[in-house]
């Protein structure tokens, strides 16, 4: 089990952990240590067991802070989640053309070639 030394508040201690995760612990004394110099910097000189204890319970809430944003965050997805799935549900939407019935479309060409027929002959008395 490997022995790792880490500095908080100025001071040094050394802790064991599992192998491979050093690199976790000196992040989460990295952590610990920036609670415990905003102390030292407003408080100044105190024991080392207040420093950690004040330096951890910053830290706790923090952590709670950011779990209760996360819980807003899963609560929102899981809302948006759920319409995702309620449109994804839906039939497509088709869009219909109307289509002319033939007989439309025959009488409107025989009252087009009427109104043609008419305008020639007012062409041909206005003419005359």
């Amino acid at each position: 089990m490997p022995h790792v030394e880490i500095t908080i508040g100025g001071r040094n201690f050394e802790v064991a952990c599992q192998e491979g995760e050093e690199h976790f612990l000196h992040t989460a004394a990295a952590m610990l240590d920036v609670e415990a110099a905003h102390l030292a910097s407003q408080v100044g000189r105190i024991t080392e067991a207040r420093m950690l204890l004040m330096a951890g319970l910053m830290l706790a809430d923090k952590t709670a802070g950011l779990e209760d944003k996360v819980k807003e965050a899963d609560t929102k997805m899981m809302q948006l989640q759920s319409q995702i799935d309620m449109l994804e549900s839906r039939p497509a939407t088709r869009v219909e053309v109307p289509v002319i019935p033939a007989e439309v479309t025959e009488t409107l060409a025989e009252l087009a070639a009427r109104a043609e027929a008419v305008a020639d002959q007012v062409e041909q008395r206005a003419q005359d």
